[in-house]
């Protein structure tokens, strides 16, 4: 009977997307757990992702707090009582006058707008690793898309050879029916000559039990064959899903924080950031021959950031560079309104790290629950890979 099921067993089918390479795939179906090599190439795969997952999540945080910290300050600005909001209006306003005297000086041609330039400012200490940044993201996309798909078309692959395999075992499946009922059809009017017609069928026999024989073991020893080559071609799809499952967390996350680098700077590209970094740059040298307009100007700055020091902003250097943002309610909503996206693509990206760390603990888990027998070693797997 077991032999009968082995070879008459249903073909497991599967749907699933090439092209989908942000899903996180767990297949336990043709995992052997009883087996240590698989169980702990499963395991290690599952910490591998809680690690990439964490170590993602650790860089977004840092930026994460500094918007939100950007966003309290705003909060603290507009809660400041009416004197001192008064106080630090009138420093902003005189700050901005002198500003505005500065224009003069930038009449010439070719120059970066006042908003322009200020945008670059705010971001000077930010901006040259931000080029770099965006170039490795850029680099890094191209090739993390061409193994991505490389393995899709090495899955494909092997996908279509897994279904070659199944139908042409479904093909010796049939042809032992077959060749079986046709041995059955031989025997009986082998039977039914020798007893009906008084015929000597010993030779009938003979021929047909020995060609029902010789085909039944030509099939098995192919079938054979097919299978060994069905269960390496089955091995090797498990190790491309976990191959898959690696790249495509890091392939979301640094679509992510591409999009969130252009997003901030502006740009489409690196080479754009780049030619706007070298225009500030050769700006900057051109405004130190107004160094009197800059010195006079730079003395207000001081004293707003000064009197904001006092109101415990965290960061009152951005403020001093952004004066009119205190004065006029449409750009702080803006600002407001720019950082809210920030944060909020930045919490995207810390809440996709959490989930594939979140998801794969609970597999862990999962597996330890289900397998008790195993769970004291995992769970020892899991201390030594935090360690």
């Amino acid at each position: 009977m077991a032999f009968w099921n082995k070879w008459f067993r249903k073909k497991r089918q599967k749907n699933q997307t090439a092209d989908d390479w942000e899903r996180i795939v767990y297949d336990r179906e043709d995992v052997d757990f009883r087996s240590e090599e698989q169980r702990s190439r499963y395991v290690t795969n599952c910490l591998e992702q809680i690690a990439e997952a964490t170590k993602e999540l650790n860089l977004f945080s840092e930026e994460y707090a500094t918007v939100t910290a950007y966003l309290t300050d705003m909060e603290e600005i507009e809660a400041l009582p009416g004197a001192e909001r008064e106080a630090l209006n009138g420093i902003a306003t005189r700050l901005l006058t002198v500003e505005r005297e500065c224009e003069r000086y930038r009449d010439k041609k070719d120059r970066m707008s006042d908003s322009e330039y200020a945008d670059i400012r705010r971001q000077e200490r930010e901006i040259p690793e931000g080029i770099q940044k965006l170039k490795e993201c850029e680099n890094y996309s191209v090739l993390v898309k061409h193994d991505l798909k490389k393995l899709d078309r090495e899955r494909q692959a092997f996908e279509y050879r897994r279904s070659d395999l199944e139908t042409t075992m479904d093909n010796f499946r049939g042809m032992v029916v077959i060749i079986f009922t046709a041995f059955i059809i031989c025997m009986i009017l082998l039977v039914t000559m020798q007893f009906g017609f008084d015929m000597n069928t010993k030779a009938g026999y003979l021929l047909t039990v020995g060609a029902a024989a010789v085909a039944e073991t030509v099939l098995m020893v192919k079938y054979t064959d097919r299978e060994r080559e069905l269960r390496r071609v089955i091995r090797n799809i498990n190790k491309l899903i976990q191959l898959q499952n690696k790249v495509k967390i890091r392939y979301v996350n640094n679509t992510n924080l591409l999009e969130y680098l252009r997003m901030k700077y502006n740009v489409d590209r690196s080479e754009i950031l780049e030619d706007i970094w070298t225009r500030y740059q050769q700006e900057k040298e051109e405004r130190k021959e107004y160094a009197e307009a800059e010195a006079k100007m730079e003395r207000f700055r001081n004293q707003l950031i000064t009197r904001l020091t006092n109101y415990h902003i965290s960061d009152p250097v951005r403020w001093g560079d952004q004066p009119g943002a205190l004065l006029d309610k449409r750009e702080m909503v803006e600002i407001r309104h720019e950082l809210i996206l920030r944060r909020q693509a930045l919490r995207k990206q810390m809440d996709y790290n959490t989930e594939v760390a979140r998801t794969a603990k609970t597999e862990i888990l999962d597996i330890a629950n289900k397998y008790p027998e195993y769970a004291e070693e995992i769970l020892e797997m899991v201390n030594k890979y935090e360690q």
